[in-house]
């Protein structure tokens, strides 16, 4: 099985910045998107960034211009930077990957991390 390792999730203050972090090593499948989603209580889990095989990035509109998602290739790894945080960014942060091989698709989760953003 797959091991996702997942940090950078803490307590922060309104303005602050924070770097998440997924890395999903010793699979021989290659890996195409890797994706961030957060979900709070109540709701459903969101898509808040993803990054294709070719570098192409989408956010979600409630992030856009603060949150930059990259990609390491070598590591097998996404970062996902948030800036300016909000209290509304405040969620559990989940990475997912996904990859392929012999014509068969896999996504991985990864545990979440939790963020939150508050005076």
């Amino acid at each position: 099985q797959v091991r996702i390792e997942e940090t950078g999730g803490n307590l922060v203050q309104p303005g602050a910045s924070l770097r998440l972090s997924c890395k999903t090593p010793g699979n021989t499948w290659r890996v195409t998107t890797m994706d961030w989603y957060r979900q709070v209580p109540g709701s459903q889990r969101e898509l808040v960034a993803a990054i294709a095989d070719d570098g192409s990035a989408t956010y979600a509109v409630a992030v856009k211009g603060r949150f930059t998602i990259t990609r390491d290739n070598a590591k097998e790894a996404t970062y996902l930077q948030m800036n300016s945080l909000k209290p509304e960014d405040t969620a559990i942060y989940y990475c997912k990957v996904r990859r392929t091989a012999f014509g068969t698709t896999r996504d991985y989760w990864g545990q979440g991390t939790q963020v939150t953003v508050r005076s």
